[in-house]
């Protein structure tokens, strides 16, 4: 074994006394490791050639980072039941036509990080079940037309960090995400995303200056857009139709100085929303109002005028419960004596508004005194303070000390002012002065809506006749992350069926808020992914009819995800620039405390600059992979949040310092995430 930083001496000779002869293990290609059942690591090989010996019956190959550069018409000949084969970090600038032909059962490909161009007719022809295809940053600035439409049963396609400039139409019926982001498509043109059930669409860094509607205006099953890092100069407006948003990052878009209400209308269902660093002064009482669900807000890096206008934010964000992201980068731009200040720590005197006066935010100059004569009292999204003496916004020689007013509103009480909660719930506020509501037995929600589980009705009132129970519901595991819900019931259902609305929720974890998502009614099953492993979680689906109305009985059902499976035999490598270091896995499992040091992580260093030096863009991030069929399962907080833990290590705050390829898992695939 050939590494490029020599391991500590005790290590090494452990491993030289563990290390097979010249042949490797039996059956095993020299230079790399085994094991059962049928997995192959060859990674750091320094090799420019795939190992030609490798056992007939694997079915995980990976082969990273061994400074291959060509593969051969034969290279995985021999091979017929190859599932996963990872080719990422090689120097291949070229596919023969045919090359992945034999693999006729493989189901994931990896060749990202290569030197590839172009992508011919020939280049997947044969792969007739591939549903995971990864070829982003590469060199790639020509696919050929309908090079991928071959490929029926794909869920993923990421095609990120290349030289695109033109796409031609994509005919993938199946596909459920698409990775475009950081090429040189200045537009998409209408009809080049002919993917009906894609629900994660990322096209960030592309320089769009709209979203046009024939592009993304059909796609009713997205669930998950980014859009951020382009040119937009307003919020889209065919978002407005994408009703089953869940989640929307725009951060980045420079040229977006205004928000309206409006801009947000008809996305009831969005639950992450992410506007940092855009150009905003301000944010209208009633930003929010169209979108109940929201409980994730990004903000920060924005030029905010910290205003009476804008006084409402804060206590907005504690009745909600919405959490804001990084709140310590979103500050106070102006007026100078507000400037850098967090503005979370602004109390309501703070921001110059009169103690006793409404101020609109339409009609008050964003820098000027307010003089709007007093009003009737504000409404909840600007709550007013207990009376104080009225007194001018600009700042003027100090009254005499009978008139002076107070510098902050009376202490916040130990209960709820006005109690928000239903059914007879009781109101009370946290030690972080959020409100809570504690439900009486058979009651759920943030509010006490909901009786016993997710989806179920308002509590009807008294002597009116309670609903029918739910009908069951099958929800079966189908890896620590994901459960597979059975759908069979509303294919056999008379009369025409809109949609469906899924609802999940963890009743193991602290926070039992639903998520919601709207499917297509042509599915047999559906796998809801980006679960947490050893959890339970109640799952409902209930019939739509048109907009969205629910017009059938609603089913339900439990399950609980395995506990997390951890490798002991996983590499660790460190990339920078085609320079990999390995560290050998554990051989056995007598000799799992000895390397336990070594650790057990495969990341690629993205090198990516912090977000204060590369013009502060950043917005919600995701993982990007988890293993070979839940590659989109990790969670990651908002950026910058708190640490996250990658494969063992810890990353920096925001996105992980890498990204994790086809080798998160290294057995066999599990049950397939989509059917």
């Amino acid at each position: 074994m050939r590494t490029g930083i020599p391991p500590p001496l005790p290590l090494l000779l452990l491993l030289l006394l563990l290390a097979p002869g010249p042949g490797g293990a039996q059956g095993c290609p020299a230079g790399c490791h085994c094991r059962q059942p049928q997995t192959v690591f060859c990674a750091a090989r320094r090799d420019p050639t795939v190992p030609w010996d490798v056992p007939p019956n694997t079915t995980g190959l990976y082969v990273f980072g061994n400074g291959i550069t060509t593969l051969d018409a034969d290279s995985f000949a021999g091979l017929p039941g190859l599932q996963l084969l990872d080719l990422s970090q090689n120097q291949i600038a070229s596919l023969p036509s045919g090359v992945f032909q034999p693999l006729a059962g493989l189901s994931n490909l990896d060749l990202t990080a290569n030197r590839l161009r172009e992508v011919t007719n020939e280049t997947f022809r044969g792969l007739r079940h591939l549903e995971r295809l990864y070829l982003g940053k590469n060199c790639i600035h020509h696919i050929q037309p309908g090079a991928f439409d071959t490929l029926s049963h794909l869920l993923e396609l990421k095609l990120q960090d290349n030289e695109l400039q033109v796409l031609a139409p994509l005919h993938l019926p199946r596909l459920l995400l698409l990775d475009l982001s950081r090429n040189s498509l200045l537009g998409l043109e209408p009809g080049t995303l002919d993917t009906a059930s894609i629900e994660v669409l990322r096209l960030a860094g592309l320089g769009l200056r709209q979203l046009d509607e024939g592009l993304v205006g059909h796609l009713h099953n997205l669930h998950d857009l980014d859009a951020s890092d382009n040119q937009l100069e307003r919020v889209p407006p065919v978002l407005r139709g994408l009703r089953g948003l869940t989640r929307l990052q725009l951060a980045g878009n420079t040229h977006i100085a205004q928000l309206r209400p409006e801009d947000l209308a008809g996305l009831a269902a969005l639950q992450e929303l992410d506007l940092s660093n855009l150009s905003l002064q301000a944010l209208p009482p009633g930003l929010f109002d169209p979108c109940p669900r929201l409980r994730l807000l990004a903000a920060a890096r924005n030029p905010f005028n910290c205003v009476c206008p804008l006084s409402w934010f804060g206590q907005w964000l504690r009745e909600s419960h919405v959490t804001l992201a990084s709140p310590e980068e979103t500050r106070c731009h102006f007026p100078p004596k507000s400037a850098g200040r967090l503005l979370l720590q602004l109390d309501y005197a703070d921001f110059g508004c009169p103690a006793t006066t409404t101020m609109a935010a339409a009609t008050v100059p964003a820098t000027g005194p307010a003089t709007q004569e007093p009003t009737s009292p504000p409404s909840s999204a600007a709550p007013t303070p207990p009376p104080q003496p009225t007194e001018p916004a600009t700042e003027a020689p100090s009254p005499p000390p009978a008139t002076r007013p107070t510098a902050r509103p009376a202490s916040q009480p130990q209960d709820c002012p006005d109690s928000p909660c239903l059914n007879g719930g009781t109101c009370s506020l946290d030690a972080r002065g959020h409100l809570e509501c504690l439900c009486p037995e058979g009651l759920v929600g943030p509010y006490c809506e909901s009786q016993g589980g997710l989806g179920m009705p308002p509590t009807p009132a008294p002597g009116t006749p309670r609903p029918p129970q739910a009908l069951p519901l099958r929800v079966e595991p189908a890896s620590p992350t994901s459960l597979c819900v059975g759908l069979q019931r509303y294919l056999r259902r008379p009369g025409p069926l809109g949609s469906l609305r899924l609802t999940y929720r963890n009743l193991s974890g602290p926070d039992k808020r639903p998520v919601m998502l709207r499917l297509p009614a042509s599915l047999e099953e559906y796998t809801v992914t980006q679960l947490q492993p050893n959890a339970t979680y109640s799952i409902c689906v209930q019939p739509l009819g048109a907009a969205w109305a629910p017009e059938g009985e609603e089913a339900c059902g439990e399950a609980h995800t395995p506990p997390a499976v951890r490798s002991n035999h996983a590499p660790v490598t460190q990339a920078d620039e085609g320079h990999l270091t390995l560290i050998a896995p554990a051989l056995t499992a007598l000799l799992l405390a000895a390397l336990a040091a070594v650790g057990t992580a495969y990341c690629v260093r993205r090198g990516r600059a912090a977000a204060t030096g590369a013009g502060g863009k950043g917005q919600v991030g995701r993982g990007q992979a988890a293993g070979p069929l839940e590659l989109e399962g990790v969670k990651v907080p908002l950026e910058p949040g708190p640490q996250v833990t990658v494969g063992g290590a810890e990353a920096p705050p925001g996105r992980p310092e890498c990204e994790l390829s086809l080798m998160g898992l290294p057995g066999p695939p599990p049950p397939k995430a989509y059917t």
